[in-house]
């Protein structure tokens, strides 16, 4: 086969569509070894006592910009009036 029919087929560069899959493939591959990784220390946390639904929040917050934290805090706290909690 000639190189040059199999390093563009169709006016796609093979190689390079090749190198861009393996290198999300190797990526998704990290992501799940991560996953497992916060898993762990989810139950490590969780072994010790603190409560993981409260550090997934605190996680998320932290995400935040203060102004937006301090927004969400305020919105909780009229909702939380209104309903009488």
């Amino acid at each position: 086969m000639d190189t040059r029919t199999d390093a563009a087929v169709g006016g796609i560069a093979a190689d390079r569509l090749r190198s861009i899959i393996e290198r999300v493939e190797r990526l998704e591959e990290e992501r799940k070894a991560l996953a497992g990784d916060i898993k762990d220390i989810f139950t490590e946390a969780k072994s010790a006592g603190f409560d993981v639904k409260v550090i997934r929040q605190i996680i998320r917050l932290r995400k935040l910009e203060p102004s937006e934290v301090e927004e969400q805090e305020t919105l909780l706290d009229i909702y939380r009036r209104a309903l009488g909690i």
